[in-house]
């Protein structure tokens, strides 16, 4: 197997990123036909987003574990952070829809501040950062799209 350059994006990768956004296109489309009113499309998809928002949170965990060059202030930093998108995505799902899925909009957001920030300070794939900002914007387009139906 020949060693891939650290700017080719997996294949899997690819694939799970970009299929994960399936359900927000889909969730937002919703949200905008009155006959799919009773299911409560925003509520479904502000649910998705709270998995999802919780899930992006974990890999700074892993990245706190993972990372070699972390020192120990900056891996305590990566642990409490990696806990706080799903203590945003709890209460986003506790308040009416339209308020939830604002604040899991700030909260992928935020969380793809500290991408940055950690990118900033440690190694990632060179193909992280750009993936996270196109997973994000699409994520928080479709929650705001969402929203306003």
């Amino acid at each position: 197997m020949q060693n891939l350059p650290p700017t080719f994006l997996p294949r899997s990768v690819a694939w799970l990123g970009y299929g994960g956004l399936l359900p927000f296109v889909a969730g937002a489309a919703a949200c905008w036909v009155p006959a799919l009113a009773p299911w409560q499309p925003l509520r479904v998809l502000a649910a998705y987003g709270a998995v999802i928002l919780a899930f992006v949170g974990a890999l700074h965990w892993a990245f706190a574990m993972l990372l070699p060059q972390v020192d120990a202030r900056q891996r305590a930093w990566v642990f409490t952070w990696s806990t706080v998108p799903a203590l945003l995505a709890w209460p986003a799902l506790l308040l009416p829809p339209a308020t939830g899925a604002l604040l899991l909009v700030a909260g992928f957001a935020a969380h793809y501040a500290q991408d940055r920030r950690l990118a900033a300070r440690q190694p990632l794939p060179a193909w992280y950062l750009p993936l996270r900002l196109q997973l994000t914007t699409v994520a928080c387009a479709s929650l705001l799209l969402g929203s306003l139906a």
